[in-house]
């Protein structure tokens, strides 16, 4: 097994990690990203972004594509693709085992990010990418002149559903309150909207099918009457949880298991930092990430240098 020693490993390559390796790469410490996947996180899956300052209007694929052009010019060293088996972020070094090598740094920046939140009803995880799916930009198209479901009331949830309405014929937007919390102005092009259809006070108790999803149990949570849905999908946005399982318990995490750190983004652990929307924040956007990303990695090599100075 092949030996990695770098100053910073960054744990994430969406815009967290990608910020971060920037301002680490330019605080002349060597740096390396790692990812359990391709590089870009949930952003490069966004149809569009238009509130990302200097951009009226990008493509999330294509942003993450000059966050990634950055970070090369400056030699942030890449790991795409890497099965993690192991984390200790409590040693030091900090040692991450994958199933390509052992990667050891003096600081950690921790930049996984946050995954969807499941319904947790039946036929959720049975119909997973035959009927259910957590990414409307992904699967969309195959949903042309279909009607589909979307879950939740954020903007998440109301945005996907606008997107949906370039393919399917009819979009389902199931809110548990009788009220959405998008942003007013995502809400007024939502109810502008035609192929919307709002269904207020409801949630889903079971998603139905036999090859396919082809329908919904749902219940009004204020009359308690129990009807039926025909859908040929459902996209679940009811809220998010952070990517912490290779690491959860060896520092101070929040009862969702978000990561608590201060305002340097360092966590409980000496040499170790979160940012983005692993750890406890009030915004989880693409621009809060990278703003994280800028703070972490500025106080991880003064973390460096300082510890360059005790061994001199």
């Amino acid at each position: 097994m092949q030996t990695y020693e770098f100053d910073t490993i960054v744990l994430g390559g969406g815009p967290g990690g990608f910020s971060a390796g920037i301002y680490a790469a330019r605080g002349a410490v060597s740096t390396a990203i790692i990812d359990i996947s391709m590089l870009g996180g949930q952003p490069s899956n966004y149809l569009e972004l238009e509130n990302y300052p200097g951009f009226s209007q990008v493509g999330g694929y294509e942003l993450m594509e000059k966050f990634e052009e950055h970070a090369d010019k400056f030699g942030v060293n890449k790991f795409p693709m890497q099965e993690i088996q192991s984390v200790d972020l409590v040693s030091n070094p900090k040692v991450i085992i994958t199933n390509e090598g052992e990667f050891r740094a003096k600081t950690v920046i921790i930049a996984t990010g946050a995954k969807p939140m499941r319904l947790g009803v039946p036929g959720e995880e049975e119909f997973i990418g035959r009927g259910v799916s957590f990414c409307a930009v992904c699967d969309g198209a195959f949903y042309k002149d279909k009607v589909v479901a979307v879950v939740g009331g954020g903007n998440s949830a109301v945005e996907e559903a606008m997107y949906l309405t370039k393919f399917a014929s009819k979009v389902y937007l199931i809110h548990r309150r009788n009220e959405l919390r998008a942003d007013k102005i995502v809400q007024e092009r939502a109810f502008k909207n035609d192929k919307i259809e709002f269904v207020w006070d409801t949630i889903v108790r079971e998603i139905k099918g036999e090859e396919l999803v082809n329908s919904l149990i749902v219940e009004n949570v204020k009359s308690g009457e129990v009807s039926k849905l025909e859908v040929n999908g459902i996209f679940p946005y009811i809220g998010i949880l952070p990517n912490v399982d290779n690491f959860a318990g060896q520092l101070t995490q929040d009862q969702r298991g978000f990561i608590v750190t201060d305002e340097t983004m360092k966590t409980s652990l000496d040499g170790v930092y979160a940012v983005g929307d692993v750890r406890v924040t009030p915004l989880r956007q693409v621009i809060t990430a990278a703003a994280d990303g800028a703070v972490g990695a500025v106080y991880a090599v003064k973390y460096v240098e300082a510890l360059k100075e005790v061994t001199v």
